[in-house]
Formats: structure tokens, sequence, C-alpha cells
């Protein structure tokens, strides 16, 4: 059985690591003023320079049923079998929307991540490697699906101004954080993006402390691969955060950019590190 593994532009991975993986993609849609870009068309410092110079935050577009039934069908006649890795379905509709498209169609199998970004990228990659073991598409479903709860994703910014413009938190965490210059660490908690520990500082500081209190909290993680991904940040920012994963003992440690969808709600100055915390139980 020849089977396709398959996610969201919201993935966040670079054509490199899609292409190693053999991970296809269907890009979302960024919508900067009456301009709208596919994810990937345009870039998330471009993103920022726009909303600097115009003050207007980006939106992006969900990705629609019949969008998802031509790329499904599109993918079935060189594969057996789909399984797609969908952004959580508390944050976006493309979950719902994946899911009717795929009951017309036989042997695509929809998997709510309940993540974004490398948080995605983790269990697809996991999905990769059961397909190498020769197992079916349904018992892959079934192991990547067992995993979701243990996927461990977060993330801290320096400004809360993308999250709250675009409904992602309140005005009350938003005008408190700026007013004490909070740098909010953002975490994945059932699918929710939620508010979870405060951090003060310059970003440097700032990212050791996060690494080290999620590396210490959630500390069962499975060593085979983890991830750095961020929108914008500092030389040091990234190698404190890699840095922690050696440290910690990850064998293969991954460092990429958000892409414009992830970027677009998070803005500049976001950095996260990604794994799955079960051990590597299987």
């Amino acid at each position: 059985m020849k089977i396709c593994i398959s996610a969201e532009s919201t993935i966040d991975l670079p054509k490199d690591l899609l292409n190693k993986y053999d991970i296809h993609t269907i890009p979302y849609t960024i919508i900067m003023g009456d301009k709208e870009y596919f994810d990937g068309e345009i870039m998330p410092e471009e993103i920022f320079k726009k909303v600097d110079a115009t003050k207007i935050l980006p939106k992006t577009s969900a990705i629609n049923e019949e969008q998802y039934g031509e790329y499904f069908e599109n993918l079935l006649k060189n594969y057996d079998a789909v399984i797609h890795f969908c952004l959580s379905s508390e944050i976006s509709s493309s979950y719902k929307n994946a899911c009717n498209a795929a009951e017309k169609l036989k042997n695509v199998y929809i998997v709510d991540t309940k993540s974004l970004s490398t948080g995605i990228a983790l269990l697809a990659i996991y999905a990769r490697k059961l397909v190498e073991q020769g197992l079916d598409a349904k018992e892959i479903y079934e192991k990547t699906s067992s995993r979701v709860p243990s996927v461990q994703a977060s993330f801290v910014l320096k400004k809360l101004e993308y999250l709250y413009k675009g409904g992602r938190c309140s005005a009350l965490s938003y005008f408190g954080a700026n007013l004490l210059q909070i740098r909010p660490q953002i975490i994945l908690k059932d699918g929710k993006m939620g508010p979870y520990k405060k951090y003060r500082g310059n970003m440097d500081k700032v990212v050791a402390n996060y690494c080290k209190d999620t590396l210490e909290e959630f500390n069962n993680p499975d060593l085979s691969v983890g991830f750095v991904t961020y929108t914008t940040a500092t030389e040091k920012m990234v190698e404190e955060a890699k840095q922690s994963l050696v440290d910690r003992g990850f064998k293969t440690i991954y460092c990429t950019k958000a892409g414009a969808t992830i970027s677009s709600h998070c803005g500049e100055n976001t950095l996260g590190i990604l794994y799955i915390n079960d051990g590597g139980k299987e």
C-alpha cells in the first residue's frame, strides 16, 4: 500500500524537511488589506513590514471543503491512502472542512493534531516512520492519533499585540502584559491556546528561562526529535533554545522558521520548543 503523508502549510517545515520526510502540503491564504497570498508566497518579514507601515494586521483564511476535496483527489491518483494532519480544530475550521471532504472519498484519514506549527510536524514525522515500517494506513492513523495528547507545544512572545487583535487573547491580558512588560508563555492544551507562565526582561534571557522551565515541567520527552521554531529571533535566542535541547539529550534537533500563517497570529520575536512528551512510548 502506497501511503501519502499530508498536512497544511501550518506544519512550518522548510522544503528540505518536507522532501526528507516526503510530506505533501496544502496552503492557507493570507489576507493583507485587499491582497491575498498563499502561505509561502509571502514571507513573515514582509508581513511584519506591511503591518508596521499600515498598522493593519493580516488575516488568514482556512482551507475550504472544495479545496480539500480537489487536493485529496489529486493525491489519490498516485497513492492508495492519505493520512492528513490538521491544524487544531480548536483554532481553525480546517479540520471540519477536511473531514467533510474526506467523507466523500475512500482511504483518506484526517488527524486532529490539537496542535500547530512543528507540533504537527512531530506527528507527521512519526507517521513517516510507521510507513517505512510497513504499517497500513488505519494502523498509522490510530498510532499517531494516540500520541496527539502528548505533543508538547508552547512558545514565548515579546508582545501580545497580534494575538490580541486576532481575537486570541483578552483585552485584560493584552493591556496588563504591555503595562508590566511581561513576556507571556502561550501553551497548547486540549487544542486551545492559553496563557501559562510569565517572564520579564530581554528575550535572550526569557528564552533561556522558558526552555529550562518547560523541560523541567514536561520532563518525559521522546528524545528522537525536537524543534526550535520561531517567527523572528536573535541568534542568541535560537542558540539558547537549541542548546537546551542538546543538553537534554535530543538526538535530532531542527531549528525552523514559522510560516506566514502562524506568524500572522503570533507576531515578531516569538519562539517555541516543541516535542512529544511521552518518553518515546509508541
